[in-house]
């Protein structure tokens, strides 16, 4: 059984970040792993960090960003 309909049978209703907000956190913060990963990748191997490269950066930091949105709950 998933946490939240635990919560939801007690009564308690604990709230997210709204998805839009999340998506939002997690594209920015995919953007910028990759461009800063293409810029030092540049600078100590002199040429552009293949695009797949940039991706795989981009999507290992999304993962543990993902969860740990999950678990920021909005202030009240």
């Amino acid at each position: 059984m998933l946490d939240h309909e635990t919560d939801m049978m007690r009564g308690t209703v604990k709230l997210l970040l709204p998805l839009w907000q999340r998506l939002l956190i997690i594209i920015a913060a995919m953007l910028a792993a990759s461009y800063v990963a293409g810029y030092v990748w540049h600078m100590i191997s002199g040429f552009a960090l293949p695009s797949y490269g940039a991706g795989l950066v981009g999507g290992l930091t999304a993962i543990p960003l993902w969860d740990f949105l999950r678990r920021v709950r909005p202030q009240s």
